[in-house]
């Protein structure tokens, strides 16, 4: 097919593929994403994110790019440069205004995310990030099917049980699909109050590691809570290059170099 070797072609100087899961929505996998995208940018890896939310696409208002939009040449779609040189595509783009709703069924989602992957003129990456919407449905099976070899999947979750146990489910896609999983992370682990030095535990402890002890995974690490991470989301620039000595960037750097040792880097 036309379009497979399109695709084939456009990633074919993309050396790691990684895919960002997770089981259910506000996670904070969006946010992840563009930090560990910032992380591997700043280390001076070129790196670029795939934002195949189509109906929530949030990627470009944490890297500092909503309302962009994107432009085609001959050569095909460039994507959108953001901070310290972030390549990023999103359905954002594409959006006359920020309340426009993306009313599609499936055939159309994943046609999107396919002509994405064939038209997009990515290039030389070292590393391209996939940030999926929650769940395995439509949109994260079209980018799996799609893309031929992913490098593997990491799973973002919280420490409740509710979501231990969704997140269960996007690990088994992964394993269905024979990607490997390089670790769960465990996100908005506990808040230590500035004042009194206490850490309060607000949505559960240690669920994170949990899920991948029984699903025989990597885990990663957790990610503690701050009131910075909102602010720094909203005002559209990476949280571990305003905030780099707090405890949540110091986590985020450590999953990022366990993500490139899971990787073979």
């Amino acid at each position: 097919m036309e379009e497979e070797k399109r695709i084939k072609a456009r990633l074919r100087g993309v050396k790691w593929r990684v895919l960002i899961m997770s089981g259910k929505g506000g996670v904070g996998k969006s946010f992840v994403t563009a930090n560990l995208a910032a992380i591997y940018a700043s280390r001076g890896l070129k790196v670029g994110v795939l934002d195949a939310d189509i109906h929530g696409p949030s990627i470009p208002k944490i890297l500092g790019l909503h309302g962009m939009n994107l432009t085609a040449g001959p050569a095909g779609i460039m994507p959108m440069k953001g901070t310290l040189g972030i390549e990023v595509v999103s359905m954002d783009f594409l959006l006359p205004n920020e309340e426009t709703p993306v009313i599609w069924r499936g055939p159309l989602k994943t046609r999107a995310i396919r002509q994405f992957l064939a038209d997009v003129v990515w290039g030389r990456l070292d590393i391209l990030l996939v940030d999926l919407p929650p769940g395995t449905g439509d949109e994260p099976l079209s980018v799996a099917q799609s893309m031929g070899e992913v490098s593997g999947a990491v799973i973002v979750t919280i420490p409740s049980e509710l979501s231990q146990l969704v997140v269960k489910k996007a690990i088994s896609f992964a394993f269905k699909l024979k990607i490997k999983v390089l670790g769960v992370i465990e996100n908005m682990s506990g808040f230590t109050c500035p004042k009194c030095n206490v850490t309060y535990k607000l949505f559960g402890e240690g669920g994170g590691e949990k899920v991948a002890r029984e699903m025989k995974v990597p885990f990663l690490g957790s990610i503690p809570l701050d009131p910075r991470i909102a602010e720094s989301c909203d005002k559209g620039y990476p949280f571990i290059i305003k905030y780099p000595n707090s405890p949540a960037a110091g986590a985020l750097k450590d999953i990022a170099e366990r993500i490139l040792n899971g990787l073979g880097s």
